[in-house]
């Protein structure tokens, strides 16, 4: 340790490499954190997850058939069996999937229409699989789009992954509030429209109803009773022919129960030749029902048809009336994207409306819309991963904060001292270089993007305890070298570092050896990665940069104490 020894005194007695070793710490620290803007390294909540499940939601426009639902959902299974990773795969056809971990808050087991189906899929073990699960999701969704969707229009096609956090609505959530539900509606297909044409953003849909024409049949209740019928046999008809009912029971040795004897048309009976009154007046001239007297009387005289509108779905959250637009990230991170939708939004909104802005807040990302010319207001707020995501590291970052503000007063009691403090303090802080060069690093040797997820953000605040232990024990052992021994300042510092890198060393190599474990966990690599890059970075800022600055500190400055301890004296070990 002479030679680190020797080179760590040259430094200090040089003002010029003093200097130098702060420039070049300085610059490393701010180039970076100038990976984020400029997206060398990429934030995100957690890194995609490779399960050995995943799911595709399939809606056709509301108001659709079932048999046009079963045409989409048979074009995307004819895509998934040409999968040779995929073992099987379930059809729940008019209905959502057994409820499972991604559809907690996807509203799956609402599903009761016969406009929606979900497609469970089931892969291949992961750990026997070269292809990750989102890797194949990725890969398959252009492709089966482009084929399934066009069949009938409207139809929107969503791939859906088991998180490796907590369950969200979707990536990027957009809430469109207003009380006029027509503005609501057209808002939220400007948003749409903005996230399609953002980079990145997939899946987009809006969860609100089309408005669709129907037919209406009404009984005419004088018809009805000059027929010598009910309105209950009419209602029953209708229902018995297009929907089903159980007409009878049956009683079997093998049941305990009951039997239910179902009663429907067969499907070609039910369907309509063509979508006009016409073909509708014909089927319903073919079902006929029998009065009191006997005599048998056509449907369609007692009933009639009327084309309306159908009404929209109205939905509220927290007693506002609002729209969701739902947006999937394709491999990247929610944060980016986001920005560049909203501020494309706020221009394409400012010349009809006043945007005012939220400002720093939970909801600092929101802005409300006040219409130019009718004064209505609409609030548009952004949810989903995303904002789990903004929160996770906002709390992260509050606890780091929260934790150097304790580790620093900790100091000031023992030192009694703010310098000594503010040396320890921002040896730790520095080590913020290691974790993000490591994560850029980490990203040469990925095949997909090696994020600094959340996880990254525990790592380094675990290494603040580890890099605080480094110059804590380069100070307290200088100060026994000047107090005991009666060294020179920048000579006692000089033989403190030289004496303390080899268990400085053999603590990082022990982390760095533990940590090599996490690094390749999918979601918890950030964690392994954060420790590994970071406790490199700090064994350099604690050897090199510390020294430095406990020169430059006036508090530093210990005079020979008499009264020293022997026991102490004889327990320091000096390099001759």
């Amino acid at each position: 340790m002479k030679n680190l020894e020797s080179f760590i005194y040259n430094i200090l007695n040089s003002k010029m490499k003093k200097k130098l070793v702060i420039v070049l710490t300085a610059a490393a620290f701010f180039l970076s954190l100038m990976m984020f803007p400029t997206k060398m390294v990429l934030a995100k909540m957690l890194p995609g997850k490779s399960a050995n499940t995943f799911s595709i939601y399939v809606d056709t426009p509301a108001g659709s058939s079932i048999d046009q639902t079963k045409k989409v959902s048979a074009c995307v299974i004819g895509f998934l069996k040409k999968e040779q990773e995929i073992m099987n795969i379930e059809l729940f056809l008019g209905q959502g999937i057994p409820l499972d971990y991604a559809g907690l808050v996807k509203g799956a087991s609402m599903k009761r229409t016969e406009n929606v189906s979900e497609i469970s899929v089931n892969l291949t073990d992961k750990h026997h699989r070269a292809e990750p699960s989102f890797l194949m999701v990725q890969r398959m969704r252009p492709a089966i789009q482009e084929a399934c969707v066009p069949l009938v229009r409207g139809t929107n096609i969503k791939f859906i992954e088991q998180p490796s956090g907590p369950p969200t609505l979707a990536s990027i959530v957009v809430e469109v509030h207003g009380e006029n539900l027509s503005k609501i509606r057209e808002l939220a297909v400007d948003v749409a429209d903005t996230l399609s044409n953002t980079e990145g953003l997939v899946d987009i849909d809006i969860m609100a109803d089309e408005n669709f024409e129907k037919f209406e049949l009404i009984p005419d209740k004088e018809k009805v009773a000059r027929s010598g019928l009910s309105v209950k046999q009419v209602n029953n008809i209708l229902y018995l022919a297009f929907e089903g009912m159980v007409i009878a029971h049956k009683n079997s040795k093998n049941s305990p129960d009951q039997i239910n004897m179902f009663l429907v048309l067969d499907n070609d009976s039910k369907k309509l030749s063509k979508s006009n009154v016409d073909s509708l007046q014909s089927k319903l001239s073919s079902l006929n029902l029998m009065n009191m007297r006997g005599m048998m009387v056509p449907l369609s005289e007692v009933v009639n048809i009327r084309k309306v509108m159908s009404n929209y779905m109205i939905m509220h959250k927290d007693l506002s009336r609002m729209t969701n637009v739902i947006a999937e990230t394709d491999m990247v991170s929610q944060v980016y994207p986001l920005l560049e939708a909203r501020d494309v939004l706020l221009e394409k909104f400012e010349k009809d409306y006043i945007i005012e802005k939220a400002g720093f807040s939970t909801y600092m990302f929101d802005f409300t819309l006040i219409d130019r010319k009718t004064q209505e207001k609409f609030l548009i707020r952004w949810d989903g991963e995303m904002k789990v995501t903004l929160d996770t590291f906002r709390d992260l970052g509050g606890a780091f904060i929260s934790a150097l503000i304790l580790i620093f007063l900790l100091l000031v009691i023992y030192y009694k001292s703010f310098a000594i403090s503010g040396i320890v303090l921002l040896g730790s802080f520095l080590s913020l270089i290691g974790v993000i060069v490591g994560h850029w690093v980490a990203n040469w040797f990925t095949t997909e993007t090696f994020f600094l997820t959340a996880t990254s953000l525990i790592g380094f605040i675990a290494l603040i305890g580890i890099s605080s232990r480094n110059s804590l024990l380069l100070i307290d052992f200088a100060k026994s070298l000047m107090e005991c021994e009666g060294i020179k300042k920048r000579r006692a510092i000089a033989v403190a570092a030289a004496t303390r890198a080899k268990p400085i060393a053999l603590t990082a190599v022990a982390i760095i050896l533990g940590s090599a474990l996490l690094a390749g966990d999918p979601v918890f690599g950030g964690l392994g990665v954060a420790l590994i890059s970071g406790t490199v970075a700090a064994v350099f800022v604690s050897l090199l940069f510390v020294p430095v600055l406990m020169d430059n500190a006036k508090a530093m400055d210990f005079d020979k104490n008499p009264h020293c301890d022997v026991e102490d004296k004889n327990n320091i070990s000096i390099t001759k």
